[in-house]
């Protein structure tokens, strides 16, 4: 769907405590969007808990992360807490951003796919990927980062 160099998708969107987030506010910096089917599970909770924990390497090359789901904030506020994520987790709950993305073939998608994307700081796309392994992707996309 999304190809390298193409440009990403804007998007408005709030997270688990009602912050909005936009993809411009992140313009200058590598943005890591990772979307995952549903908080709380065995796959999500590995690949969230890895973002976790190299966060401040992430942080060191200058990329923020960005989870995103089409939970509801409860859900996605519980997951958070739960495991300590020190990152918003958005809550695309109308499904535009997965659509945008290649997450969701269609607005009625009970969950999204787990889609990994890398946009650089120019707001183009770097890396998209159909399908990543949520133990794997988190240190894959970290060490190609420059």
């Amino acid at each position: 769907m999304l190809k390298q160099g193409d440009v990403a998708p804007e998007f408005t969107v709030q997270d688990a405590t009602g912050k909005t987030h936009r993809l411009s506010d992140y313009r200058g910096k590598n943005v890591v969007l990772w979307f995952y089917p549903k908080a709380d599970t065995p796959g999500c909770t590995a690949e969230g808990c890895s973002f976790r924990d190299h966060k401040a390497q992430y942080e060191a090359k200058g990329t923020a992360i960005l989870g995103i789901s089409f939970d509801t904030p409860e859900e996605n506020q519980a997951f958070s807490q739960k495991f300590g994520f020190n990152f918003p987790l958005l809550c695309d709950v109308d499904r535009k951003v997965g659509l945008a993305y290649g997450a969701a073939d269609d607005a009625s998608a009970p969950n999204a796919r787990r889609v990994g994307v890398v946009i650089g700081p120019d707001g183009r796309i770097k890396e998209w990927h159909a399908k990543v392994d949520a133990r794997a992707f988190p240190q894959e996309a970290l060490s190609r980062l420059q």
